[in-house]
Order: C-alpha cells, then sequence, then structure tokens
C-alpha cells in the first residue's frame, strides 16, 4: 500500500466532452434544452418567464467533465 497524492481539475483535454448548460423552472420543474452556449437556455428562461409570470425561480444546470491523476 502507498500514498498517493490526487488532483482534481475540469478536464481541457483536446478530446473533453464539451461543458452544457441548462436551466430548470423551479416552479413548474420543466427544462430547457442542454446547450454549449449558456445564453441559449438563459433566453430560454426569459421566454418562458413572459409567458408564465408566475414563474421566477431557475436553477441553473452546469455539466462540465472534470478530470483525476495522480502525481508521482
Amino acid at each position: 500500500m502507498c500514498h498517493k497524492e490526487w488532483t482534481l481539475q475540469p478536464d481541457r483535454e483536446p478530446d473533453a466532452e464539451p461543458t452544457t448548460y441548462a436551466m430548470q423552472y423551479a416552479v413548474c420543474g420543466e427544462n430547457s434544452p442542454t446547450s454549449v452556449d449558456s445564453a441559449k437556455p438563459q433566453n430560454r428562461m426569459l421566454v418562458h418567464g413572459g409567458r408564465n409570470p408566475s414563474h421566477h425561480s431557475h436553477r441553473e444546470i452546469i455539466t462540465r467533465l472534470w478530470r483525476a491523476w495522480w502525481k508521482p
């Protein structure tokens, strides 16, 4: 058994999956489509809020690939 020091950071390798964004409407639970452009779900949130004036609370959902490795 040996001790190793691990490091964790967002995966920025060229073949890493892209970071994606979505919004979830807290009042009704509806989700926006997922996008690699964070502005698209935010714009959808504004349209949804305009059509549903009581829907003021939203959650941002960010999916980002992380990478862990140990230092020799």
